[in-house]
């Protein structure tokens, strides 16, 4: 607490306060914008392949059924659901380009010479959409990473193909957090309710402006319970 470390002594508790709330701007605004353009990304292209969003729900009453509501013990026991989101982070990266690095040594990188001091960014979007690393690169298919050649692919950066939180020292430090914040989220609302587009139209799936690469519009659905009353 604050408290205990103004009592230590040498602890500033006005830059220690200042730090705790700088730590906490970073969690709240790189945490839930980035997290909810996801989920809704996930959301449009199940809406747009309804095949998969009844493979994913199918797979929720088999593990968990309908009598209770999904927690995060169960998440392990859904791998279609992971799948999925990896998917959508596959295709729609909150962080289209990692944070900048700067060269401090002449390279050669790509065919191209590199000076010294040169602002450099990885972009994950174009690697993520490489048609040398990934099959059909534009096309929905979250079985890609229940193949043997993709099911270790994780989010610590290990595999350079697969780069949604970064990699290396500079890697997002909550990436664990978010990836349990997604899974849970998006397994609640696919066992809790049908969804439908309004007069079954597809969803529009145009990108936006912003760092984070929204959609250009608004998702609008229609639910309907599919738990029994007293779940909700």
């Amino acid at each position: 607490t604050f408290n205990s470390l103004a009592s230590v002594k040498g602890i500033d508790l006005f830059t220690t306060n200042l730090h705790c709330n700088e730590l906490f701007q970073v969690l709240v605004v790189a945490g839930t914008e980035s997290m909810a353009v996801t989920l809704e990304w996930a959301l449009s292209l199940l809406l747009n392949n309804p095949h998969l969003l009844k493979k994913a729900q199918d797979e929720l009453d088999c593990q968990v059924g309908k009598e209770r509501q999904v927690d995060e013990s169960d998440l392990s026991n859904l791998p279609y659901l992971q799948a999925i989101v990896k998917e959508t982070m596959r295709l729609h990266p909150t962080g289209p380009l990692l944070d900048p690095h700067e060269s401090t040594e002449p390279v050669q990188l790509g065919g191209f010479e590199v000076p010294v001091g040169s602002i450099l960014f990885v972009n994950v979007w174009k690697i993520h959409h490489d048609p040398t690393l990934w099959a059909d690169p534009e096309e929905f298919k979250p079985e890609r990473f229940l193949s043997s050649r993709n099911e270790m692919t994780g989010f610590g950066g290990q595999d350079f193909a697969f780069l949604p939180f970064g990699s290396g020292r500079r890697i997002c430090v909550g990436r664990w957090m978010a990836m349990q914040v997604l899974h849970l989220t998006l397994a609640c609302l696919l066992q809790s309710f049908e969804w439908s587009t309004p007069m079954n139209e597809p969803v529009d799936m145009t990108v936006g402006h912003g760092l984070t690469l929204p959609k250009a519009t608004q998702l609008r659905v229609l639910l309907r319970p599919r738990l029994p009353p007293h779940l909700y």
